[in-house]
């Protein structure tokens, strides 16, 4: 249920790469965690209209998901990309709005080949490590600010998927880090929420959109 008194900031995450120690890909051997902060007040009246306006520029409604991938790979709505001055337009109007954005960006980036062969067997799961990271520094953020809530708000990637971000995060926020004491997290409310691609974020769009010039 949505707090009595709303909070002054909401957050957003995506990621770029997959997690695995497994599998992992020479030409791109990276997980990225890309987290947006943003006060609610710019966010409903400057970041969500200024999307709206971006995506009616260039197509005849908002629905429009603005994703990396395919804006990289020209493909789905983007697929006029193709055309060399239609590509540069967009990618002239997007670098010209992501400037602009009222945001806090936190990055969090594993190189996994890395990881891998300094900690072996011991090496900690790079979604779980990303996450620790960023939020030990959001914890400083919201210190700073004075406050304690903070409303996350994650891509959903299916039920199991979610369920093991979900109980990465509760567990990092009860048990805390190597450098932050759990007492020092339990202070925080940061209720955790999963929405589809589909259901066009605007906060999931700008942490997609950072998160890939972010790897590279």
């Amino acid at each position: 249920m949505p707090e009595e008194t709303p909070s002054r900031y909401v957050a957003f995450f995506d990621e770029c790469g997959d997690h695995s120690l497994e599998q992992i890909d020479r030409d791109f051997p990276l997980f990225v965690l890309s987290t947006v902060i943003v006060e609610r007040s710019a966010y409903h009246e400057r970041i969500v209209p200024a999307l709206g306006r971006l995506k009616m520029r260039f197509w005849n409604h908002e629905g429009v998901n603005l994703h990396s991938r395919e804006i990289r790979k020209a493909l789905g709505d983007f697929s006029f990309m193709q055309v060399p001055q239609k590509r540069a337009q967009i990618l002239s109007a997007l670098s010209d709005l992501m400037k602009e954005m009222p945001i806090t960006l936190f990055i969090t980036a594993v190189h996994k080949q890395e990881h891998k062969q300094r900690y072996g067997m011991a090496a900690s799961n790079p979604y779980d490590l990303a996450l620790a990271f960023t939020f030990e520094r959001v914890l400083h953020f919201l210190d700073g600010e004075k406050e304690v809530h903070l409303p996350v708000t994650a891509e959903a990637r299916g039920k199991n998927e979610d369920n093991e971000l979900e109980a990465s995060f509760y567990r990092l926020m009860t048990q805390g880090t190597r450098f932050i004491s759990a007492e020092r997290f339990k202070r925080l409310e940061c209720p955790i929420t999963f929405r589809r691609k589909t259901d066009n974020i605007a906060g999931l769009q700008i942490a997609d959109l950072c998160a890939h010039p972010a790897a590279r």
